[in-house]
């Protein structure tokens, strides 16, 4: 699974440049919750003059970020070593970096906190309604990314599920003596490739997506934001905004998830 992790990971560092970028934020830094695990694991940062912050863990609860991750909702403090509602165990990393004024923004995908990306300044200064709302967005990217990344998976879990216990059945039906039975059992595997060859004729055979609509999609379901997508094609942000909207048009979708999910079905995408 290690390019699964990288692209991951590449999702929260994009988001984190961007909202460094955008904002004027310091340091940034974040990353995803360990799997089957409540704790996180800070494994990019942008910004930082120190290795302290990097792979330092994070539990539920403890912290600025452990104050997020427990109530799946943005924390800030202005001046983080005396900040009275959070706990201070990660003073010592915080205190190298030299950080005052934090916001921690939660990626929650499907009700569930996933990760957290934070905002730092050196000073003692409010965090302003302008980078608050840069990072919350910084979050949705990455919510959109494992979203995609997520139903992805899920449809080809669900195809290879299907594939297995086809083969299966037709292994079984030849060794079956009972002719009766063995007739249902091959009944049942052609109704199985009947389905299968029905599902692919019946894909909306009438979306017509032009080549770049189905690069952008393409790009969009390994997981790519709108920024890294125009990156990899070499178009601009704006651009690659228009053809999803041409393509979620054709397709009958509202959203990016819902077009590649309508793409897949369509047999437009791999």
């Amino acid at each position: 699974m290690p390019e699964q992790n990288e692209s991951v990971d590449g999702d929260v560092r994009g988001a984190l440049l961007r909202l460094r970028r955008g904002t004027g934020l310091q340091v940034v830094f974040g990353g995803l919750l360990h799997p089957g695990g409540g704790a996180l694991r800070i494994a990019e940062t942008s910004g930082a003059v120190t290795p302290a912050l990097v792979g330092l863990t994070v539990s539920a609860g403890s912290g600025l970020g452990g104050k997020c991750l427990a109530l799946s909702r943005p924390c800030a403090v202005t001046d983080y070593p005396s900040a009275r509602h959070i706990t201070h165990e990660y003073d010592g990393p915080v205190s190298m970096e030299g950080l005052r004024s934090v916001i921690a923004v939660p990626v929650v995908v499907r009700r569930q906190v996933r990760g957290v990306l934070y905002g730092a300044l050196r000073d003692a200064l409010p965090i302003g309604e302008r980078v608050f709302d840069a990072a919350v967005a910084a979050a949705r990217d990455v919510e959109q990314a494992l979203a995609v990344r997520d139903e992805v998976r899920r449809l080809v879990a669900e195809r290879e599920e299907m594939r297995q216990a086809y083969g299966e059945l037709r292994e079984l039906a030849p060794g079956v003596t009972d002719p009766e039975l063995r007739a249902r059992l091959l009944a049942v595997c052609g109704r199985l490739e009947s389905a299968s060859s029905a599902a692919g004729a019946a894909r909306v055979p009438e979306v017509a997506l032009t080549p770049r609509e189905t690069d952008v999609l393409a790009a969009v379901a390994s997981g790519a934001t709108n920024a890294a997508v125009a990156r990899r094609l070499g178009l601009s942000p704006e651009t690659v905004k228009g053809y999803l909207r041409s393509s979620m048009r054709k397709l009958g979708a509202h959203n990016r998830l819902e077009a590649v999910v309508a793409a897949r079905r369509a047999g437009a995408l791999l």
